[in-house]
Parts: C-alpha cells; structure tokens; sequence
C-alpha cells in the first residue's frame, strides 16, 4: 500500500460513493455505516491525519466488505 495522508472527516467525504454514511459519533470517533452489499459498520476516528495502521486497517475492512482488494479502493477513493 502506498502512503498515504488524510484525515478521519476526508476519508468519509471519499466513501459516500460505496453508500457509507455517518450514523453517529461518540467524542472523536465516528461511526460510518452502509447497506452496500449487506450492512456494514466501520469507527473512523476524527483524526489528522490517520495512523497509516488504522487507515490501514479501515481500508482492509472496507474492502473485504465489498468483494474488492485494498487496491483497488485506493484506486477507487485516491
């Protein structure tokens, strides 16, 4: 994966295409879902930037919850 910098509300700005939106937020950590392919949760924190392990780590769910590679998201969002 290449390295990449972005903060927690521009990473939800970039996954409202997949149908992700934000459903609730607790202090700093917000709570993104949607019905794309079923339902699916992900917690962005409201970070800038984002730890490349947890952007890391939201990307591989998100990926996996769409039938795609990580990739192929990168590709898709960046």
């Amino acid at each position: 994966m290449r390295k990449i910098i972005i903060n927690g509300q521009e990473l939800i700005k970039r996954l409202k295409p997949f149908g992700y939106k934000v459903v609730r937020q607790s202090g700093s950590h917000i709570r993104i879902q949607t019905d794309v392919n079923g339902k699916h949760s992900e917690t962005i924190p409201n970070h800038n930037p984002l730890k490349i392990g947890t952007l890391n780590s939201i990307l591989q769910n998100i990926a996996r919850h769409l039938n795609i590679t990580v990739e192929q998201l990168i590709d898709e969002i960046f």
